[in-house]
C-alpha cells in the first residue's frame, strides 16, 4: 500500500510513518498543503492521511480540492481536532475515516487497511470485466473462459489495473504495487510488461487499451 501523509510537525509524521513501515507499506510525507497538491496530479496513492492545520492551507481545503478534481482516493483525517463537530464536517466534506491524534499505530494500520479494501472493492476476490477474469487465490486469469497464461508479474500488474479501470496510475505507484520496494527494478521493466499485457489479453481486439501518459504513468481504459 502507498500513502501519502499531509503533516507539518516532524514529531506526529514520525508516529504515522513508524506505523506504515511496521506494516511493510510506503509513503511520501508532504509538509504544506501547495506541495500535496502537486503530487497529487503527477502521483498515485492507495490512501491519504490529512491533517487539519497546515501552515498554507487546511486540509479540508485540501480534500475539498480533490473531490473537486474527482480524485476519490480513499482519505483519513489524522488530527488534534476532536470536536463532534469537526469529525461531522470532514465526513460531509468527503473524508472516509477520521481519528484523533495521536493514533494508535495498530488502529492506524487497520483502518487504512480497511479504507483500502473498500476501495478495491472486492478486495481480494475475483475481478470480472467484460470478457475478462482475474482470480487473484489461483493467480489464473481468462479471456473468454479461456486461461491466459501468464507470468506472476504479469497477473498481479493486470489486477492493478483491471482494479482501476478510468484511473491514471503514476509508474511508482504500479512499481511498488507489483514489484514491491525494489529500487533496483527500473521502470523499463514496466514498460515491457505493459506491452506483454497488450499482446497477452489482446486488449485492442476487446475493445482496451493501456494509454501511456506521458510523464506520468498508464491508465486502463476503452476505446468507445
Amino acid at each position: 500500500m502507498r500513502v501519502a501523509v499531509l503533516e507539518d510537525e516532524s514529531d506526529h509524521a514520525a508516529l504515522v510513518t513508524q506505523a506504515l513501515q511496521q506494516g511493510g507499506h510506503s509513503w511520501v510525507v508532504y509538509d504544506t498543503g501547495a506541495r500535496f497538491i502537486q503530487a497529487m496530479v503527477r502521483e498515485t496513492f492507495d490512501v491519504l492521511v490529512l491533517d487539519w492545520m497546515m501552515p498554507d492551507m487546511t486540509g479540508l481545503e485540501v480534500l475539498d480540492w480533490l473531490r473537486q478534481l474527482e480524485n476519490h482516493t480513499p482519505v483519513i483525517f489524522v488530527t488534534s481536532r476532536d470536536a463532534e463537530e469537526d469529525i461531522v464536517r470532514a465526513l460531509a466534506h468527503g473524508a472516509d475515516d477520521y481519528l484523533v491524534k495521536p493514533p494508535r499505530a495498530g488502529e492506524l494500520l487497520a483502518r487504512l487497511q480497511a479504507l483500502k479494501r473498500r476501495a478495491d472493492g472486492s478486495g481480494n476476490g475475483a475481478v470480472v470485466v467484460g470478457p475478462y477474469e482475474f482470480d487473484p487465490s489461483q493467480s489464473l486469469a481468462r479471456l473468454h473462459g479461456e486461461i491466459v497464461e501468464m507470468t506472476q508479474r504479469q497477473f498481479e500488474l493486470a489486477v492493478v489495473l483491471f482494479r482501476n479501470i478510468g484511473r491514471l496510475l503514476s509508474r511508482q505507484y504500479l512499481l511498488e504495487a507489483v514489484w514491491g520496494l525494489n529500487d533496483a527494478v527500473q521502470t523499463r521493466t514496466l514498460d515491457i510488461h505493459i506491452s506483454q499485457l497488450r499482446s497477452l489479453l489482446q486488449l485492442a481486439d476487446n475493445g482496451w487499451r493501456i494509454q501511456s501518459v506521458y510523464a506520468h504513468g498508464y491508465r486502463l481504459e476503452t476505446l468507445a
